[in-house]
Parts: C-alpha cells; structure tokens; sequence
C-alpha cells in the first residue's frame, strides 16, 4: 500500500468514528480496506480524503474503502452496507453506521462500502459505483463464506443492480479476485431506487446516471428489475408509501419481478415514514423493519 492509500485509510477510519459510529461492546474490531491495489479503473476523480459532513454524510472518495466493523463473536455471516445520497454522497451518519452496528450487535460481519460518485470527475462516469460494488463483492467473497448486502435508496439501487449482475464485467480483471462471481446470498433493498423507466425519472439517482436526455434504452438498462432471473437471490423490501423520494411503486415493481422469475421475496410497506428513516423514524411504522429483517437474515 503506498502512502497516499494510507494516509486515506487512517483518515477514514477517524471519520467514522466522528460520524457517530459507537460499536461500544467490548471485542468489537475495526479496519479498513482499499478496494483498489492501485487507482481504480479508468482514472480521474478528485484528489485528497473523504470529506464527512455534519450529518455525517461522505463525499470526495477519491480511494473507495470498505470499513470492517467485526463482532467479538462472528456468527459466520457478513452483510455488505450501502448508504444512499442519490450518488451525489453517501448517508454513513444516518444509514450505514447505524445499520453496521445494528448488525454488529447480532454477531454479524459489516462491510460498510465508501464508493465513487460519479459526479466526482470519474473517467469511467456512471460506471464508478457499480465497479466498487462488484469489487467489494468480491473482497468480502474473498474473506467470508455467507455474504448478503443491504442497500438504502441509491445504495439500494447499486446493491440491488450488483445482485443482479453478478457476472457482468464492469471493470477490467485487477487480479485474481476478479477470477471470482461477484454474487450475492441475499438481498435486502431499503426504500430503494429500482426503476428509471417513466415515469419515475425524477430522482438524483436518475439524473447522475443517465441524465435528463437518457433514451429508453439507457433508462431501462440503469433499472433493476430488468435484470432479475431466476438464479437472482432471494430479496428482502422495505418501503413507506409516502416515500417523496423514492416512488412507492419502486418496491411494487421489483417484488413483481422477482416472483415473475420465481426469486423467493419478502416485501414490508408501511403507511408512513418517507424517505431515508434508517433503521426506522420514530413514530412512525417503519422502526417495525429492523426485527423483520433480523428474522429474514437468521433463515440463511
């Protein structure tokens, strides 16, 4: 690892911690790992380190990481975790260190994913995200026997399209962890951005990828649902149907797919609760997931 990967890794690990990351049980460990031996394919991006806001939101990965939060008693599985941010930044303050340590609290491995956005300058643009995601697949495929992923809104979307093509080559072979199927054993999709066919192209998610302009095609190419078969692993749904964000019908329409394609699926909507609740808003129907969840884990 040469420096400037270094001086990016340390940098990460404090800024978790400053995000409000606790993981106070005893035994708890935390590292982190570069996705990338050297710069990640294509080129271009910014340059220094990730930039945390006040809320804990990250942006400016000019070296995408995963930060490994391990329990002191594993229980054998590993949930990979991506935050949304409508791949413009990435909700760690809000998503993804409160659902790692959730999942760190049941024994389970969290492999927290800092991705490229590819509003940031990327050479291989909208491709930058999916290329992480397919690696980090790889890098926890790598390290653990049992892998499922968890991604909320955009993140939902990334996890969700890299569950779907695990086999699609997005990136040039690095090494021989690119000799591996980037697969996914389960999948959980958290108010996710499924679809960006009409009329549903009002999302940021949308308008990175793709753009205002984008054909038929290169929406329907960006959508989830498109790319479930019957070899896609089992899906777990979670929606508010006053979602603002994210349409109501996204969740409708992926769990459609799945059982037009025989994918076993479990979906949970609730009345209200919006976009990006977490790991549940108070107050509202949504902080019923998370034990819904945990059963929907514990059966794999």
């Amino acid at each position: 690892m040469d420096r400037r990967h270094f001086i990016t890794c340390v940098t990460a690990g404090l800024l978790a911690a400053k995000a409000g990351v606790s993981f106070a049980a005893s035994g708890v460990k935390r590292s982190v790992i570069p996705l990338w031996k050297g710069s990640p394919p294509g080129g271009g991006g910014p340059t220094g380190s990730i930039q945390t806001s006040a809320r804990g939101a990250q942006s400016n990965i000019a070296i995408p990481i995963l930060t490994v939060i391990e329990p002191e008693s594993p229980n054998g599985q590993a949930v990979l975790v991506a935050a949304g941010g409508g791949y413009k930044r990435i909700e760690m303050g809000s998503e993804a260190w409160p659902a790692a340590e959730w999942l760190v609290a049941r024994g389970y491995t969290a492999y927290v994913l800092s991705y490229r956005l590819p509003s940031e300058g990327w050479t291989d643009g909208n491709l930058v995200a999916f290329q992480d995601a397919q690696r980090a697949l790889r890098i926890v495929r790598d390290r653990e026997h049992n892998v499922s992923v968890l991604g909320f809104s955009a993140g939902g979307h990334l996890l969700g399209l890299a569950a779907t093509r695990p086999d699609y080559r997005s990136y040039p072979k690095q090494d021989r962890l690119d000799e591996k199927s980037a697969f996914a054993d389960r999948a959980a999709l958290i108010y996710p951005v499924i679809t960006l066919e009409k009329p549903y192209e009002h999302t940021s998610t949308h308008k990175i990828l793709v753009g205002k302009d984008a054909s038929s095609a290169e929406n329907a190419a960006w959508s989830v649902q498109n790319y479930v078969t019957p070899h896609s692993p089992p899906f777990f749904l979670v929606q508010a149907e006053d979602d603002p964000i994210s349409d109501p019908q996204n969740t409708l329409i992926m769990a459609a797919a799945c059982e037009q394609q025989h994918v076993p699926v479990e979906m949970h909507r609730y009345s209200s609760g919006g976009h990006g609740f977490g790991m549940g808003k108070p107050g509202t129907p949504t902080v019923k997931w998370p034990d819904h969840y945990a059963k929907w884990l514990a059966k794999s």
